[in-house]
């Protein structure tokens, strides 16, 4: 069923008791199930608006997340829908993602799955534009992003990685914790189907080193000749960082790698009342946003 908020489906219009525009629903499927609340803006009335589905780092809750990306602002400001998936600790003690398991890296199995069904299900329930579905994540989470833009590169328009890892950096928890700090000791697989990448990363970070952030650019990038721009710049918080823009020459991929100088394993420009922030930084929500919305399916660069 495909409608606006007024006509969606018996059930679905539950409310989060301390986010009231957030919906708390849950989709599963034969890998498991996961709860997750969609926050709709106020004012929605219908018209297809734009989707991204936000994945928290480790220890971090769905609720977290969005006080700490500001998120739910931005959405009511500039008019999209946001899902944030709960990564339950029955499925990983430490609430990461499972993004180093061989059986959650890949297409109709684990995790993934899940993700993807549960895109769908908001696709199919509220009147989303199909060509302006995104998927954006910190730490464990923008590492499931990465495994999703190469398992579901037909569902997505673009993905946001912030702290996190190329898919395919680790099989085990093991090779995860030495991907973590050293990077992936193979190269990472390049996409077969490339989808425009927004990367942040702090080049301080002792958690999951940098290096995790050029992988993660690199295996976006299409085989294909592109054009190279690199910006300096300041945040109005004051944190240095370089910007470098890659855009295909003759087609409408492109992708952002941002370097933050001196930032640590945290959310840049975040809100410091939710966890694994850094206020000083630019405004990653507000980036991510602003690339994905020039991002859309079926052709070339696009503006909401």
């Amino acid at each position: 069923m495909t409608g606006h908020l007024g006509t969606a489906p018996t059930g679905l219009l539950e409310r989060s008791i301390d986010r009231p525009r957030a919906l708390a629903r849950r989709f599963g499927n034969l890998a498991g199930s996961r709860a997750y609340d969609l926050f709709v803006p106020s004012w929605y009335v219908g018209g297809a608006l734009p989707l991204v589905v936000m994945l928290h780092g480790c220890s971090q809750s769905a609720r977290d997340f969005a006080i700490g990306t500001r998120m739910d602002r931005l959405a009511e400001e500039q008019g999209f829908l946001i899902a944030y998936p709960d990564q339950p600790r029955s499925a990983n003690i430490a609430k990461s993602w499972n993004w180093f398991r061989n059986g959650d890296q890949r297409r109709d199995r684990g995790e993934p799955s899940i993700l993807a069904g549960l895109t769908r299900q908001v696709i199919a329930d509220f009147n989303v534009d199909p060509a302006r579905v995104y998927i954006a994540g910190l730490s464990s989470g923008g590492a499931a992003a990465a495994v999703m833009a190469l398992a579901y590169p037909e569902l997505y328009a673009g993905v946001g990685i912030h702290s996190g890892l190329a898919c395919g950096s680790a099989g085990s928890m093991a090779e995860a914790m030495l991907a973590m700090r050293r990077g992936a000791l193979l190269e990472p697989m390049r996409a077969t189907h490339p989808v425009p990448t927004i990367v942040f990363h702090g080049d301080r970070d002792r958690t999951v080193s940098p290096v995790n952030g050029d992988q993660a650019i690199a295996q976006a990038r299409p085989d294909a000749a592109l054009t190279v721009a690199t910006i300096a710049g300041r945040s109005s918080g004051g944190m240095a960082y370089t910007r470098t823009v890659l855009t295909e020459a003759d087609g409408p991929w492109s992708s952002e790698q941002w370097l933050l100088h001196g930032a640590g394993h945290a959310w840049a420009g975040g809100n410091p009342a939710g966890s694994h922030t850094d206020p000083a930084g630019p405004d990653a929500s507000q980036e991510m946003l602003r690339f994905f919305l020039s991002h859309a399916k079926g052709g070339g660069p696009r503006r909401h």
